[in-house]
């Protein structure tokens, strides 16, 4: 199959793009800069020029392939006003890539998070929100998968707060980059609330397994850990980078912080059972041992 991925020279999307090369398909990556470009060609795939709000050039990478991953998300999180304008960004890119594909029976495979369910662990079953600081991605992703309706065998891959590779990456990174800059390794609130978790060679496998089986308007959890409490998480970058670990104000972490004050536990028991997806790689509470002071 001919795949055209969003995003996929980022931390996810590399992985996205050799789990596919590695199992037979072809890949043309949507790439901003020419050294995403250099990247895309380095992994195997061939790039296209372009970003996420390029429309045309969307449609035209959709027209391209047999099916389609979006991954592509914007990097800036400093505001509310940023946050909303990464929404809006995704959310235009989105629809332009489901509309080219209306009619084909093709896969778009899109990301979302994985929900909040209040008291329990949320599962594929529970609906992703559609306020609050990312309530628009929940709107956005709602639409696409209704396009199964219109011949789009679209499917959603819900990823966890944390998709982690060798230490980096997800929510934990975020919580690792400002202790770096703060000479703090904090945690909202009194840290027992908890954030699922993936290393992201493991949701890479998902991806690939969406694309190829799973059935039109149907979502699935790229869950390794169910829930890792965020002051053990804390507990691991303090000692990694030698930093005092303490409890820090909701506000450090701008429009996030209400997402990150949040328990959130989340399983991906049906995930497992009818996709036969099975995560194998190091979870994160001992991935972030890799960190480096």
């Amino acid at each position: 199959m001919r795949v055209f991925v969003t995003g996929g020279t980022g931390l996810i999307g590399s992985a996205v793009v050799a789990e596919l090369l590695g199992n037979g398909h072809t890949v043309l990556a949507l790439a901003r800069s020419d050294a995403s470009a250099r990247a895309a060609e380095a992994a195997g795939a061939e790039p296209l020029r372009g970003g996420l709000a390029d429309l045309d050039v969307l449609r035209s990478g959709a027209a391209r392939a047999d099916g389609v991953i979006h991954l592509a998300f914007g990097n800036d999180f400093s505001s509310p006003e940023a946050l909303a304008r990464n929404v809006a960004e995704e959310t235009a890119g989105l629809t332009a890539l489901g509309e080219e594909l209306v009619g084909s029976d093709r896969p778009l495979v899109t990301v979302s998070g994985t929900p909040w369910a209040p008291g329990r662990t949320s599962t594929e079953a529970d609906p992703v929100p559609t306020d609050g600081p990312v309530g628009g991605r929940g709107r956005t992703v709602t639409a696409i998968l209704g396009l199964a309706s219109r011949g789009v065998r679209s499917t959603s891959v819900r990823l966890p707060r944390t998709v982690h590779n060798e230490g980096t990456g997800g929510f934990a990174g975020l919580l690792t980059d400002i202790a770096r800059r703060s000479g703090t390794s904090g945690y909202p609130g009194d840290g027992t609330q908890r954030w699922p978790a993936v290393h992201a060679l493991d949701a890479a496998v998902l991806f690939r397994l969406a694309l190829e089986q799973a059935p039109a308007g149907t979502a699935w959890h790229a869950v390794a850990d169910e829930g890792d409490r965020v002051r053990d998480i804390a507990a691991v970058i303090g000692r990694r980078l030698g930093l005092p670990v303490e409890s820090v104000p909701e506000e450090t972490y701008g429009p996030l912080g209400p997402i990150f004050r949040a328990d959130q536990p989340s399983s991906s028991t049906r995930t497992r059972q009818a996709l036969g997806w099975e995560p194998n790689h190091p979870g994160l509470l001992e991935d972030l041992e890799n960190i480096q002071p």
